[in-house]
């Protein structure tokens, strides 16, 4: 057959990506025969530079990953140079090497497109739809393709995010074993132009990276706060007065009264004793006694 539908895609970054990102954009322009690479682009150029690269490479579909900060990566599908495109927030990514998945694929085999049943309830979900349509499935008769179909692309909606998941196809029963890469992507706004134009949809539920680690941050902070506030009460608390309790006259009733004791008093004054520290001397001090006694008896 004749080479129909000619999509070419753009596959490229910005710098400041990490080893993770470089190695799932070398994993998708593998799973992508129809797929072009570029150098890395300057942080200081305008996105709309984009669309100006993509016509020189002769692609109208692009995939821009941007980081930021060196920990954020955004991604940017576009359909080039009239528009739309969207802006995700990639999160956990996991790359062919990383997982080490027991299954396998052709290099270049066409793939099979899985979408969830939300894709076709909402309108911005219907435009992401068509988006990835046309920039992940692989066109047929691709000089570069294998006129095979053995793995799916999935494309699942869960907790206001699109998982992205590759399986490969096993021929004895049909069951699926995962490949990889895998990740998640968090819309943030999908624009009517291609990297700008007027805001077709924004997401209500998105909150930006800096915002989640501030809010950590701030639940670190209170819980401190909080342990000081404690220690001090308790120190407060140590250091006030003991509040007395009432007596109760009921304590009482059972309790008999001891015997009084008559009061002796003394007329004659005690003999004073000898304070000696010594019983030694006290010893001396008797055989003198003594010993004067059997002299005057003599």
């Amino acid at each position: 057959g004749k080479w129909k539908n000619k999509e070419r895609v753009l596959i490229f970054s910005s710098r400041g990506i990490n080893f993770r990102t470089r190695h799932l954009m070398q994993d998708l322009r593998t799973l992508m025969p129809h797929s072009k690479a570029d150098t890395k682009m300057d942080r200081k150029d305008q996105l709309f530079v984009i669309n100006e690269v993509c016509e020189m490479k002769n692609c109208n579909k692009c995939i821009f990953f941007e980081a930021k900060k060196k920990q954020d990566l955004y991604m940017w599908l576009s359909n080039t140079p009239q528009g739309p495109s969207a802006k995700f927030l990639v999160q956990n990514i996991h790359t062919l090497a990383e997982l080490k998945m027991t299954g396998n694929c052709l290099r270049g085999s066409r793939p099979l497109l899985s979408f969830d049943p939300i894709f076709d309830r909402e309108p911005h979900y219907a435009l992401l739809k068509e988006l990835f349509i046309q920039i992940f499935s692989t066109p047929q008769y691709h000089p570069k393709s294998q006129p095979f179909v053995d793995h799916v692309f999935t494309f699942t909606i869960t907790d206001e995010r699109i998982w992205f998941r590759n399986y490969q196809i096993i021929e004895e029963d049909a069951s699926l074993v995962e490949i990889g890469p895998r990740f998640v992507l968090n819309l943030i706004k999908i624009f009517q132009g291609s990297f700008g134009g007027p805001t077709l949809y924004e997401n209500p539920h998105y909150q930006s990276p800096n915002m989640h680690r501030r809010l950590i941050r701030l639940s670190v902070a209170a819980k401190f706060r909080e342990k000081q506030q404690v220690k001090e009460v308790q120190k407060i608390k140590k250091k006030g007065t003991k509040v007395l309790v009432e007596e109760d006259p009921t304590e009482v009733v059972f309790e008999t009264p001891a015997e009084e004791k008559p009061v002796e008093i003394q007329l004659v004054k005690p003999e004073s004793k000898p304070i000696v520290k010594d019983k030694k001397k006290l010893r001396k001090i008797q055989r003198k006694k003594q010993k004067k006694l059997f002299r005057t008896e003599g």
